[in-house]
């Protein structure tokens, strides 16, 4: 087995660990993180020897990948590129209305309810860097070239435009640190 084959597999172990024995018959989002791992394993194994051969196999390779990416994002409500970058033990909960910037990073451990959106405040803009251990709530966005810290919590509904430090919680629209290693209360979100 090839390095990258043995670290997408055992990233998918770690990820599947976070789910119940059998997620498989009830929640749909595990299907999407299986789909993302498998895509993102075939787009690094094989998409720069891709890039090389004539168009028609090209296309006799990636129709069939995307059509299987757009079922599953279908069926799940998770857009997850292959090309987004997400560490090992991913967990979504209670999948549907997921979306995912395929240039964003996501570290490990990190948890996603419904409604995430993590991407671009414009098209082709910055995206997001997520550190490890970092819990989204339901419908939180987290938009343009920020960092979330490890270990930060956003709340639901949130919109957080700004830099989260790690340990710390963001809340609200326009989301602001109510929380963190060295915050004892309720302060704005930016400089100090």
């Amino acid at each position: 087995m090839t390095g990258h084959a043995a670290s997408a597999r055992q990233a998918f172990r770690v990820d599947r660990a976070g789910y119940p024995r059998e997620a498989w018959l009830y929640e749909r989002s595990i299907w999407a993180v299986a789909v993302y791992r498998l895509s993102n394993w075939l787009g690094t194994r094989f998409g720069p020897r891709l890039a090389t051969q004539p168009a028609v196999v090209r296309y006799t390779v990636k129709i069939p990948l995307l059509a299987g990416q757009r079922l599953a994002e279908a069926f799940t409500g998770v857009e997850l590129p292959p090309q987004t970058r997400v560490g090992p033990g991913l967990r979504i909960w209670h999948g549907g209305n997921i979306v995912i910037n395929p240039r964003s990073r996501i570290g490990a451990h990190c948890l996603l309810r419904q409604g995430v959106t993590i991407g671009n405040l414009v098209p082709g803009g910055e995206v997001p860097v997520i550190g490890d251990h970092v819990e989204f709530g339901a419908y939180a966005q987290v938009l343009g070239g920020i960092t979330v810290g490890d270990g930060a919590r956003i709340g639901s509904m949130s919109v957080v435009l700004q830099d989260v430090p790690a340990g710390a919680t963001a809340v609200g629209a326009p989301a602001r640190i109510i929380a963190g290693p060295d915050r004892g209360g309720d302060h704005e979100a930016g400089p100090s």
